[in-house]
């Protein structure tokens, strides 16, 4: 029975699906099965919407408590009349001091930047949360005070310091580690291959070598780190400006924090530290200055980065397009003519330089030494008397060994200049009947000749100079029997200098070698070769004929006083108490007549400290003590006092004192007559002899030796003489080389320094480098003397003044929010305008500079320098460390009670350059 049940289940069921199938068509099991499916999704989906609406309903109800309403507070205050509805609209609005400086100037434009920062920043994201105003009034309340603590701090800081030196320093010392990290770079091979990440990782190298025990590599090339350096720093700004119970509010702290660290201060460090920026920024403060054409030109031959010339390439072109399409009659076909010329000059040059860039063919101009016919000549006796001309001679003449020919002449020149001053005052002391002081200097001047004889021309010379033996003779007879005289070694120069100019070894081979092409490129008197013939470089000329004169470079080395009846007489007129900047001392008016030779006089005062008489006494008792041995018996400067010494009658005293000290006419004159031999010593001997020569009361015994070592010395490039003996100059800060004793002067000190660092002297020839700086201070002195320092702090002073800081401010609203408005974000500027725009602020520095200061360094050094300070820029890394070392060095300047040094070299300890340098030292120590 179940069998047959079975089959007839089974005949009925094939039989119905045979049926379906003949009916609905083979395809219909599948729509059946779509059709079941789609049912059972329905029906899923139906339940979900069906839950989620039952479910909205008892969370609403689930809201409202189920008991019975309570109050909701004090129904009546004070009187039974006065409901709470009621009160609430009786209270006030929190008032908040909106005094933050102390000075209104300041705090009107810097309410209105908290009120727009403010209204942009959090109340357009807050009022969409809540509508109660009391979290703005505190985040307000809060920066106030903040900003009150900032304000008070830093009106008990003293920012000339800061301004003058530590933020100078800071800028040399970050000059310093790029030059350092370039010349790393400069000896590799494969020039042509943008080496940007080795550059900048040799910068961090040269940096933690520096600092020893910070690197600022990780905050400056990743952002990460960079943020969480910025959290911490934050959080220890909050901690500092923040009264505790806000700092305690961890939800206020770290609100704060993350506003300030990511809103403020990532977004200005990144601005601040674009390449881009920082070109426009340099290019607006230069704004007023013209467009150099020439300068433009050698941006052009100058730059190795192909994409600034193809930048400039297109907009010729793009300028060339225009003036072709434009239809003009008359002159104007003339003018477009000539525009359209001169664009295409730009536009050849541009596409030669890239083609030479791009084949790898680039040639240093200074390396083309074919045709050196071509070059400018310039005669031996302008070269012996130009200061950078005489240092590539002088370079040269010590590689033939022929440099005691050089000293022996500029030696002579020295002699000759310091014995016509001394007979002067010889002579002068004779008319006086100071017999035993004459006979005393004839000695002298006697000992100072036999000593250039001994060094130079004797047996025993060691170099000696070459010169026929009986002129030898003839002059060391003369020395014996004869009194001294300025001209006693003329002959015997003579003959040293025709050496020089006529023998093939000296002057003519100097013509024919680099040193010669590199001078002409210092003086400005080299041409950029032409390029002829084929593309590929083979028909390259050297074209350097001069587009200026030598002689108008030394117009200024050629002027000399010739007033030698001057007359002067000095005396203190009066006498005073300054106090500058909280500084107390005592001034003293010293007034100056002069009278000139036609019988007319002159009268000025100046004003001196008592430092200043004492540096002067020491500057005169170390020259002419072994001339004088007496000398500090008879020369007494009065002595410094250290309490009441502001008193009126010991000013009173000291003034007499003073002025009889001034009156000592034995030693008045030599040195009146030294400053009126300056300039002639000068333009015989603009050098380091220079430096010696304007000590002319320097002892004669040893004149012509010193002025020996002192040569000898700098032609080996021997370390420049630093205050400091024990210091590096290569591995410490700029700032490191000051005396510590020595406070005068200290901002033009450092303003100096960062000279030598910008167009790095320490290269130089010693000898010029010295006296580049001593020529500077010179100048400096002669012209304003202590005022060029008042100066510098006046105008910080100015710059610091609340009216200034009032002017920042509002700058810095209009800037963000123009018309109360907050300024959109600029757009994004593309590659060839950025391009542009950096052979644009090239261009306009290259252009400002003053040709005074090539002639003084020399017009490839000044060059060389003014773009290495532009390269420096181009890094954004390398710029975001230097915007740290800013801000690190103002929190320590604001905040000096705590150990900000100390928290630094801790936040910067994530270095693994900072830890494999550690590592390094301690195993240099272990081998030592």
């Amino acid at each position: 029975m179940l069998a047959e049940a079975s089959l007839s289940i089974g005949g009925w069921g094939g039989l119905g699906v045979v049926l379906f199938l003949i009916t609905f068509g083979p395809f219909a099991i599948f729509y059946l099965a779509f059709y079941i499916l789609c049912f059972i999704g329905g029906g899923f989906a139906v339940t979900l919407l069906y839950g989620k609406i039952n479910s909205e309903k008892h969370l609403e109800r689930s809201e409202h408590s189920y008991l019975p309403p309570m109050q909701t507070g004090i129904q009546k205050v004070n009187t039974p009349s006065c409901t709470l509805d009621e009160f609430k609209l009786d209270l006030k609005p929190i008032k908040i001091d909106r005094r933050l400086t102390g000075s209104s100037f300041i705090d009107e434009p810097l309410q209105q930047v908290i009120q727009y920062a403010l209204r942009d920043y959090i109340q357009y994201w807050y009022y969409t949360l809540s509508e109660d105003e009391s979290f703005l009034l505190e985040i307000r309340q809060t920066l106030q005070n903040a900003l009150v603590q900032f304000s008070t701090r830093s009106k008990e800081v003293d920012w000339q310091p800061y301004f003058t030196t530590r933020l100078v320093d800071d800028f040399a010392t970050h000059l310093r580690v790029f030059r350092k990290a370039q010349d790393r770079l400069g000896d590799r091979e494969d020039k042509q291959r943008d080496m940007t990440d080795e550059l900048v990782d040799s910068f961090f190298e040269a940096e933690v070598e520096l600092e020893r025990k910070i690197c600022r590599d990780v905050v400056c090339t990743s952002r990460k780190d960079e943020e969480g350096f910025l959290r911490d720093l934050c959080e220890v700004l909050l901690y500092l400006l923040l009264p505790p119970g806000d700092f305690h509010n961890k939800n206020m702290r770290y609100f704060l924090r993350e506003v300030l660290a990511r809103g403020v201060l990532l977004p200005l460090i990144n601005q601040l530290s674009d390449p881009d920026y920082i070109n426009q920024f340099v290019i607006w403060m230069i704004r007023d200055s013209s467009c150099n054409y020439e300068a433009f030109m050698n941006i052009l031959r100058l730059t190795d980065r192909p994409p600034e010339l193809e930048a400039v390439k297109d907009k010729v072109l793009e300028e060339l397009q225009y003036l072709r399409s434009l239809d003009t009659a008359g002159d104007d076909i003339n003018v477009i003519k000539n525009q359209i010329n001169s664009l295409l000059f730009v536009r050849k040059i541009c596409e030669t330089r890239i083609q030479r860039l791009q084949s790898g063919k680039e040639v240093d101009a200074l390396k083309l030494a074919a045709n050196f016919g071509k070059l400018c000549i310039i005669p031996l006796d302008h070269i012996l008397v130009h200061n950078i001309a005489l240092q590539f001679f002088m370079d040269y003449m010590q590689a033939v060994g022929a440099q005691a020919e050089l000293f022996f002449w500029l030696t002579v020149e020295g002699y000759r200049v310091t014995a016509q001053q001394q007979l002067e005052v010889m002579h002068a002391w004779q008319r006086d009947g100071k017999k035993q002081t004459s006979s005393t200097t004839k000695g002298l001047l006697k000992a100072a000749a036999q000593g250039v004889f001994e060094q130079y021309l004797s047996e025993k010379a060691s170099p000696r100079v070459q010169v026929d033996e009986a002129f030898v003779i003839k002059l060391g007879e003369k020395l014996l029997k004869e009194d001294p005289t300025a001209e006693i070694f003329d002959e015997v120069q003579r003959k040293v200098y025709d050496m020089m100019l006529r023998d093939e070894r000296y002057y003519p081979s100097f013509k024919q070698s680099p040193l010669y092409v590199r001078m002409l490129a210092e003086l400005d008197m080299l041409k950029e070769p032409s390029y002829r013939g084929s593309d590929d470089g083979d028909g390259e000329s050297f074209n350097g004929s001069p587009t200026g004169s030598i002689n108008l470079s030394l117009d200024d080395l050629s002027n000399s006083c010739h007033d030698d009846t001057m007359q002067i007489h000095a005396f203190i007129s009066d006498t005073g108490v300054c106090n500058d900047h909280g500084k107390t001392y005592a001034l003293y008016a010293i007034t100056v007549f002069r009278r000139n030779n036609d019988g007319s006089e002159d009268c000025w005062k100046t004003y001196r400290r008592y430092s200043d008489f004492h540096d002067f006494h020491m500057r005169i008792t170390e020259q002419c003590s072994l001339q004088y041995e007496n000398l500090t018996s008879i020369l007494r400067l009065p002595g410094k006092k250290t309490f009441n010494n502001m008193d009126r009658d010991f000013l009173e005293k000291r003034k007499k004192d003073l002025n009889a000290y001034l009156q000592m006419d034995t030693f008045v004159n030599p040195l009146r007559s030294s400053m009126r031999n300056v300039s002639n010593v000068v333009k015989a001997l603009p050098d380091s002899l220079a430096e010696g020569m304007n000590k002319v009361s320097d002892n004669m015994g040893r004149m012509s030796e010193r002025l020996g070592q002192d040569i000898k010395q700098s032609i080996f490039k021997v370390p420049p003489l630093l205050p400091k003996s024990d210091i590096d100059p290569e591995h410490c800060r700029v700032l490191a080389q000051l005396d510590d004793n020595v406070d005068d002067n200290i901002p033009l000190r450092v303003m100096l320094l960062l000279m030598d660092e910008v167009f790095d002297l320490k290269e130089k020839n010693q000898w010029l480098r010295r006296n580049i700086k001593n020529l500077l201070q010179q100048l400096i002195r002669a012209t304003y003397g202590d005022t060029i320092n008042r100066k510098i702090v006046d105008h910080v002073d100015f710059m610091t003044s609340p009216e200034q800081v009032a002017d920042y401010v509002k700058k810095f609203r209009d800037s963000y929010w123009p018309n109360g408005i907050l300024a959109e974000s600029p757009p994004t500027r593309d590659k060839g305008t950025r391009m542009r725009t950096r052979v644009a602020a090239k261009t306009n520095l290259l252009g400002i500079m003053p040709d005074e200061l090539k002639h003084i360094i020399g017009a490839d050094t000044t060059r060389k320098g003014i773009l290495r300070v532009f390269d420096m820029f181009q890094h954004q890394p390398m710029n975001r460390r230097l915007v740290y070392v800013f801000l690190e060095s103002f929190l320590e300047t604001m905040f000096p009670q705590y150990k900000f040094p100390e928290l630094f070299v801790k936040l910067h300890s994530r270095s693994p350059r900072t830890h494999r340098y550690s590592q390094k030292l301690k195993s240099t120590a272990l081998k030592r």
